[in-house]
């Protein structure tokens, strides 16, 4: 006979995360709700991640390993949720760390509340040795109409402390590879129209940040990427059906106004520029062609002078000088402002 299905299905992917993960497992395993699986997905890892993991699981039945050649994030999600024998999954970084009463928590609020599909949390930060780090902690709305007055701006919710039922995400069609880092923000707008969305005020859940994860390596991408899951978002909203639906690639921004509307590519370029306003080695380099067109969109701006000069404090003499020249060139169009 099958064993009884658990209440939650705990879901990690990982790739090479052997360096943090020993306390990441050993917090989900220290949870005050015990009903749980445990799914740990070893994406090709090339380090002591699988020995670590299978290491665990043979002292604790509830964790599963599964592990397999590199196919990427997305693909590891999907295939999560696949593998999740409970209703509900609960979604888990190998870098973070687990409050004692995260599933609990969540959990009594999904049972009490029908209607949400999604609950969320607070979260703090903690630095690569495990200390509270100095950032500011994120504000994020707790209610359903809080959040989604905010989806367009985010942080709204941190995906790593995410409990979702599992069927509405298999229904939403899961979380899709168009929209590489920033398919968690893609799925979020699409479950906003299907069900209702929280976050619990505690902080249940330590968000380890460090310069090689995946926000900062990648924040061009990510920022690009979740301003087109907006504008299909609101092609949606609008009375029409997403535009980027089935797409195995998202097109080139200048392609984006003959997929989304006049204006599409400019509100990308801003939305891109505005993100990395602080990261001048990133609109340097992977934020180049989004900065010029911003600046043939917008014109000049206090905000983008000082664009320029933070490239030549970081070293990119030829870079700034020809966001100067660029902007030099364009009309003053406001004198003041943010660039997005």
């Amino acid at each position: 006979m099958a064993p009884p299905s658990p209440a939650i299905s705990v879901a990690m992917s990982v790739y090479n995360g052997a360096a943090f993960l020993v306390p990441a497992i050993e917090s989900v395993l220290a949870q005050t709700f015990a009903d749980f699986e445990f799914l740990i997905l070893d994406d090709g890892s090339t380090d002591h991640t699988r020995a670590i993991a299978e290491g665990f699981a043979a002292r604790d039945a509830r964790i599963r390993v599964v592990s397999r050649a590199n196919r990427g994030l997305v693909a590891s999600l999907n295939e999560l949720f696949a593998l999740a024998r409970a209703p509900i999954v609960a979604r888990f970084d190998a870098d973070d760390i687990c409050h004692a009463e995260r599933l609990a928590r969540q959990h009594a609020f999904l049972m009490a509340h029908p209607g949400h599909g999604l609950v969320g949390a607070a979260t703090r930060y903690i630095n690569s040795a495990g200390r509270l780090a100095a950032n500011a902690p994120v504000v994020r709305p707790c209610d359903h109409d809080g959040i989604v007055s905010n989806l367009e701006d985010g942080p709204n919710l941190c995906h790593s402390v995410v409990m979702v039922r599992r069927d509405l995400v298999r229904t939403a069609g899961g979380y899709r590879s168009a929209y590489t880092h920033a398919e968690d923000q893609d799925l979020w707008l699409r479950l906003s129209r299907m069900t209702r969305l929280h976050n619990l005020p505690e902080c249940l859940l330590d968000y380890r940040i460090s310069p090689g994860q995946v926000s900062s390596r990648h924040m061009i991408t990510q920022a690009r990427h979740s301003a087109i899951a907006w504008l299909a978002h609101r092609a949606v909203m609008a009375g029409g059906t997403d535009p980027t639906d089935g797409l195995a690639a998202l097109p080139e921004t200048d392609a984006l106004d003959a997929l989304l509307g006049t204006g599409s590519a400019a509100y990308v370029r801003r939305r891109v520029v505005a993100r990395a306003l602080y990261a001048p080695e990133a609109l340097a380099a992977e934020g180049w062609d989004a900065l010029l067109g911003h600046i043939a969109d917008a014109g000049a701006s206090a905000d983008l002078w000082r664009v320029a000069a933070r490239m030549l404090r970081a070293g990119r003499p030829l870079q700034a000088a020809r966001t100067a020249l660029q902007l030099a060139l364009q009309p003053a169009r406001y004198a003041t402002g943010n660039a997005a």
